[in-house]
């Protein structure tokens, strides 16, 4: 049945790559009346490129969409579920990921055909330089910029569309070859120089695609970049000739001379995707649609999967709204449509940086490399893995648990990775969750008392292997606001012990304590009032590393002199102390949030000129004072953790980079385990929020410093734990909101997971019937069963 299109008789499609032959082809199916025009630089079977990858999902999407040209492609498509993965040596191979993969040259074929029979005007050999005059040619009432990654009309319009284009920092060639994969391969090589890693996969009965792509430093130190066109290929044909098995390399860039056809991936993001020109007298809207408007990375295979789906979403916006106009239409195409791609740049970021910076990884065996390696984007988790091939992931499981407990033998259900036990110094934690300290506000004079030990007693009885109290202060001074938690007294000292006396007595979970000073985020008001905001009276006066005030309306902190430094680096001590007579089983020194010490640490509020300010080194000088000065009185076979913000998130402050030279000191210091969270050192930070959104900033520090981390932030679920513990993203996960609203998180999400493995009371015994004990107890307490 027609589907009408109010007020549109006549769409113009500059640029003949699936975007605009997909839209164009959508839109005449939907309406025989339109007048279609799709007009290509190129003739019909010129391609550059090799074979594209679409998923099973994409191809039911297009299924729904035209069902004729679903047929066609799926007949053309090489179908595969297998990944193999080729490292130091070693082999793993997973199934159930549903690929398939068709030369670009027969996709585009086939949509040409498909528009030739529904009746669309196909343009060829015509090089669009002005738009404006094309769609008054045309008389167009839309006109689609499907002219790709390098749009002209991206860029003549780029005052409406804002585009931010980031190129990436490896080089890659996109070669052919006549070895058929028969699975979609990754192959990794190193060199004198560095690594080099090969994307290959077969589109069709007789050739692959085959990627080459390594780091532009590793890419000039081989010389490639003097290289002819013809040596560049030699040099990977001989690199990667393990895996080719005598086949050569081929190129179709002939047109490209030399290193031309070596190129630095551009990721493509824009603010709007709708500029409207008068054209001939009449208001005109220009729509980006696939990678004139967007770019996902190769490594996720996405460039072609947006440009399809882009046109589905606009040919069902026009029929979802037959009624409306078409700026209503566009602002919903607009508004829905850049959000979802959006969630897969997010993605496709992850995977473009692994992939930039394989060398963090390669101290890993293959197993856990092939694991990081196929949950990269963090769209791949744990539990979908299992979904994709449960014996695979059960050996992986296993094998990962022999690594957590030397000997284990392996089992039909391993422990989860969640649940392994890890050893920190003398300490062994019964699994890798952490309740994340989280302030309660609900202190009297600093002394914690009953609701605390509710509060905590209840998390450390819910499954946690480690529970950690909210930043508490050594000085009244540096505490947040009134109601939270100091330690410089014997008052303080014993509503702690109370706390710690009960977790040990009545649960095998082991309970730390986060130190720090508030510094000029102090005198505030509680976090149910107005957080971060003075207190309406009684202020205190404020210390900092800099007189840089938090925000315009809190008080501007004194900067601290030599005699204050010392004087509180003694009352971190006296409280270390104080921390051990309690019995703490673990320590953390708050290092991040803009705190006192964080401060030092950012250079946004740390504008210092002597030997405390300046460069990352001298900034961190003072907080590794006080670290040294703990670690000496606190016991050598107890952990202790330093929580950092690894990014500052404002232009001019800290970033990733620097969290890893952070991490270097402190560890070189004797820290334990850098607890990695980002942010809150500035009123002008802007987050790029997400799940498990910081979890990268914990992977690289763990793999770059070599240092155990924890992760924190949008942490919500088991699989979520278990995918960043199994692929060595961090080795603890701190779960903040998730215990507020359910105390016994880890013992209910354990048990989603079907698991009886949940209390190790010995390191290597895995208690599987501890679990159906703490089930019995709590129904015997009446309370509900995990």
């Amino acid at each position: 049945m027609k589907t009408s299109v109010p007020a549109l008789q006549r769409i113009l499609c500059i640029g003949g790559g699936p975007a605009g032959l997909y839209f164009a082809l959508l839109m005449k199916r939907r309406d025989p009346s339109l007048t279609i025009t799709v007009v290509e630089r190129n003739r019909p079977f010129d391609t550059f490129g090799w074979g594209v990858v679409l998923s099973d999902q994409t191809l039911g999407n297009l299924r729904g969409a035209d069902p004729e040209s679903a047929a066609l492609i799926g007949e053309a498509f090489n179908h595969w579920d297998d990944i193999e993965v080729f490292f130091k040596g070693g082999r793993v191979r997973s199934g159930g990921h549903g690929f398939c993969g068709i030369g670009r040259k027969k996709l585009l074929n086939i949509l040409q055909e498909r528009c030739l029979a529904l009746g669309v005007n196909l343009v060829f050999e015509t090089d669009v330089t002005d738009d404006q005059a094309l769609a008054a040619q045309y008389n167009a009432d839309l006109v689609i910029a499907s002219d790709g990654l390098n749009s002209r009309i991206r860029t003549r319009y780029a005052d409406t569309f804002q585009p931010d284009i980031d190129t990436r920092q490896c080089r890659f060639v996109w070669l052919g070859t006549k070895k058929t994969f028969d699975a979609f391969t990754f192959a990794f090589v190193q060199t004198e120089h560095g690594w080099f890693q090969a994307h290959a996969y077969k589109f069709d009965g007789e050739t692959s695609t085959f990627i080459v792509e390594t780091p532009e430093a590793v890419w000039k130190a081989h010389g490639i970049d003097q290289m002819s066109q013809e040596d560049g290929v030699a040099f990977c044909e001989k690199l990667f000739a393990p895996y080719l098995d005598g086949h050569g390399l081929i190129s179709n860039a002939t047109h490209l001379r030399g290193s031309a056809i070596w190129i630095r991936f551009p990721r493509v993001i824009c603010n709007t995707w709708v500029h409207r020109q008068d054209i001939a007298g009449r208001q005109t809207p220009i729509v980006l649609m696939g990678d004139a408007a967007h770019t996902a990375h190769f490594s996720i295979g996405s460039g072609t999967k947006l440009a399809l789906e882009d046109a589905i979403d606009l040919a069902d916006e026009f029929s979802r709204h037959a009624n409306a106009d078409v700026a209503e239409v566009l602002q919903g195409y607009e508004a829905r449509r850049s959000v979802e791609v959006l969630k897969i740049q997010n993605a496709a970021r992850n995977s473009t940086e692994w992939f930039e910076h394989v060398d963090r990884y390669t101290g890993m065996e293959v197993e856990q490399f092939a694991y990081s390696l196929l949950t990269r984007s963090q769209r791949i988790s744990h539990e979908n893995l299992r979904l994709r091939d449960a014996r695979w992931l059960e050996g992986y499981e296993n094998w990962l648990a022999a690594q957590a407990m030397p000997g284990s033998a392996p089992k039909k259900h391993p422990t989860p990775p969640m649940l392994l036990p890890l050893t920190v110094r003398g300490l062994t934690l019964k699994n890798r969750i952490v309740v994340s300290p989280m302030a309660q506000y609900s202190a009297q004079d600093g002394v914690v008392g009953d609701y605390h030990l509710v509060h905590l007693g209840a998390r450390a009885l819910g499954g946690a292997a480690l529970v950690m109290v909210e930043m508490t202060s050594p000085t009244p001074e540096g505490r947040i606001t009134p109601g939270c938690p100091g330690l410089w007294n014997d008052a303080q000292e014993a509503g702690m012990r109370r706390i710690v006396d009960f977790v040990h007595g009545s649960s095998s979970a082991k309970i730390g304590l986060q130190l720090g000073h508030s510094g000029a985020k102090g005198s505030t008001q509680l976090g149910w009032e107005q957080i971060d905001e003075p207190l309406h009276a009684g202020n205190w006066p404020l210390l900092s590393a800099s007189a840089v005030p938090y925000g315009e309306q809190n008080q501007v902190p004194r900067a601290m002199t030599r005699a204050d430094m010392d004087a509180m680096t003694a009352a971190f001590v006296a409280s270390t102390k104080r921390a051990a007579e309690a019995g703490f089983d673990w320590l953390e020194l708050h290092c991040a949030h803009g705190y006192l010490l964080s401060a030092f640490i950012c250079p946004l509020t740390n504008l210092r000129t002597d030997e405390y300010g300046d460069s990352l080194a001298n900034r961190c000088r003072y907080p590794l004072e006080v670290f040294a000065a703990m670690r000496a009185v606190w016991p050598q076979d107890k952990p202790l953790s330093v929580r950092i913000s690894a990014h500052d998130w404002a232009p001019g402050g800290n970033t990733p980079d620097d969290a890893v030279e952070m991490a270097r000191l402190f560890k070189a210091a004797g820290c334990d385990v850098i607890d990695v969270s980002s942010g809150q050192t500035t009123r002008q930070a802007k987050p790029v929020y997400g799940r498990m959104y910081q979890t990268p900033f914990a992977d690289r520090v763990r793999n770059e410093a070599g240092i155990l981390t924890m992760a924190v932030g949008a942490i919500s679920e088991a699989d979520h734990a278990n995918s960043i513990i199994a692929a060595g993203r961090a080795d603890l996960c701190a779960v903040a909101r998730p215990h507020l609203a359910d105390p016994a998180w880890t013992l209910h999400e354990a048990a989603k997971l079907q698991t009886r493995a949940i209390e190790w009371p010995r390191p290597y015994e895995s208690g599987r019937d501890q679990l159906y004990r703490e089930i019995a107890r709590q129904q015997a307490l009446n309370a509900t069963p995990p």
